[in-house]
């Protein structure tokens, strides 16, 4: 019989996605076939996934592609399995104005506010997110499903989708999570477990703290208080660590530029690493695009507040500019506009890359663009930087792809093939001849290019050509790899070592106790 545990919290950012991800790779590891879920997860960092289900069987040519929130991407690969739209069936993504598009198996069905949501979806919605887990359950061994946010939010326990629906309908035993980094450990703990449901509260295996720093042996006192009172064990005590997996949302990003003042955090010296300044757009998606630059030694990654006081100086002081996706491309152009920031871009004379919706802004006109924003405007002029144009379609766009790279522009000199995945509603053509250095859907112009194919920098051949144009610019010698110490441990090895640890697996029992510690 399929054993699933549900991977719960006291509060958002505790460390669900982590602890869900080391415990598929451990289990994976230990040769236990297991799959991660999570019923419904709010984020714009998604990813594309072959659609599961019956209506994915008769879906027509093209339309077998399908979204899931990246977190649930990333504890695929950790688990070891073929990711599809049954381990997130349920994905929101936030827009702007209240509204968030609603995604279910993969597809997208429309825009609606959280109350159109309850009233008219949600019965749809569980029995998709049910429906995916059956099939989960027939397929693997075990399940690390992950919750959302609180499990004890009492306002929503009659449709609570990630926490209480997904405990009931999937027999599910509850590992809880509480973050001592927030300070309340204890009481937020105790206030959790008093306020859950009955019939969830006896499902509670135990409780493990996170992201601790120190000596563990200070919580000694508190941990035999809070059993004794709760009769829930403390399951371990986690340390404060990043593995380096992919943020679920911008809610991680630096709100400011800060990271750009003194990046010495790698042990490269500044005279030979790079600054790439990125617009930290407000209703900014899949910004996990940038994680493959910021991981190499030298690259700064300094995420700029579209209207903070330091905008034009930061941008002036960098060595190239990316606009990453936005879940709202018209909305987020006139926030910028408005910023005054298109006089600072369009005055940077660096490398400058567009992905999506950033390759959007740097058109010439967006057409249709009531269809994308939240306003009455048809049309809205670009910054300009490429002659293209961009119209929204009712249509989405999802697809795994592979290109030919042709490199010329800011990627000039890269060639071989790029692989990622599309997943857009605009459709972008020329006014004139351009460079097409990634195939019919992209464009490139002097040193300036816009691409829709995410996950580029992903591709070592374009991530490296990039950076040699970006070098070039600024003048300065690549570090050698002495330079700066670089770990080859995966993220997925690191947050699996990370629960190994600080969590007791004998507690767990079977078949976490074929884990070898």
């Amino acid at each position: 019989m399929t054993r699933t545990i549900l991977v719960a919290g006291t509060a958002s950012h505790v460390g669900k996605s982590t602890v869900a991800a080391g415990l598929c790779r451990l289990l994976a590891d230990a040769g236990v076939d297991v799959a991660p879920y999570k019923a419904q997860n709010m984020s714009n960092n998604a990813r594309v996934v072959v659609r599961a289900g019956e209506t994915a069987a008769s879906s027509e040519a093209g339309d077998e592609w399908g979204e899931i929130g990246v977190s649930q991407f990333v504890q695929s690969r950790a688990a070891r399995v073929t990711p599809t739209t049954d381990v997130n069936p349920v994905l929101l993504k936030p827009r702007g104005d209240g509204e968030s598009q609603l995604v279910v198996q993969g597809r997208a069905l429309e825009h609606l506010a959280a109350g159109a949501y309850y009233e008219d979806h949600w019965e749809r919605a569980r029995a998709a997110a049910e429906a995916s887990h059956r099939r989960l359950a027939g397929a693997h061994d075990v399940v690390i499903a992950e919750g959302a946010g609180s499990i004890a939010e009492i306002n929503l326990h009659d449709r609570d989708l990630a926490n209480v629906e997904t405990a009931r309908f999937a027999d599910a035993e509850i590992l809880l999570l509480v973050d001592i980094e927030r300070g309340g450990a204890f009481a937020s703990l105790y206030g959790t477990l008093e306020l859950l449901p009955d019939d969830l509260r006896e499902r509670v295996l135990g409780a493990a703290i996170t992201k601790f720093r120190g000596d563990a042996s200070l919580l000694e006192p508190g941990i035999d208080a809070i059993e004794s009172r709760t009769g829930v064990p403390i399951l371990g005590v986690l340390p404060y660590a990043d593995p380096g997996l992919p943020e679920e949302d911008s809610v991680a990003l630096p709100a400011t530029d800060e990271r750009v003042v003194d990046g010495t955090e790698d042990g490269v010296p500044s005279d030979r690493s790079v600054t790439v300044a990125v617009p930290r757009l407000p209703r900014i998606s899949n910004a996990t695009d940038l994680e493959a630059l910021a991981a190499v030694p030298g690259v700064r990654v300094a995420y700029v507040p579209v209207d903070g006081p330091r905008r034009a100086e930061v941008l002036a002081d960098a060595d190239a500019v990316v606009l990453p996706g936005t879940k709202n491309t018209v909305d987020d152009l006139l926030a910028l506009r408005e910023a005054g920031f298109g006089e600072a871009l369009e005055s940077f004379d660096g490398p400058i890359v567009g992905l999506c919706g950033g390759y959007q802004l740097l058109g010439e006109r967006l057409v249709n663009a009531d269809r994308e924003g939240t306003g009455p405007r048809t049309a809205v002029p670009g910054f300009g930087l490429l002659p293209v144009e961009t119209s929204f379609e009712g249509t989405k766009r999802l697809e795994q792809t592979t290109v030919d790279v042709d490199g010329t522009g800011p990627i000039e000199g890269s060639t071989g093939t790029a692989s990622g995945y599309e997943i857009h509603a605009g459709r972008t053509r020329a006014l004139e001849p351009v460079s097409r250095p990634l195939e019919p859907e992209s464009a490139a112009v002097g040193q300036v290019l816009g691409t829709y194919l995410h996950g580029l920098f992903d591709n070592p051949n374009v991530r490296e050509a990039f950076l040699e144009c970006v070098y070039d610019h600024a003048g300065r010698e690549r570090p050698s790899p002495s330079e700066s110490g670089v770990d080859e441990v995966s993220p997925y090895e690191r947050a699996a070592a990370l629960v190994r640890e600080g969590l007791d697996l004998e507690a767990l029992g079977d078949p976490f106790r074929s884990i070898d510690g």
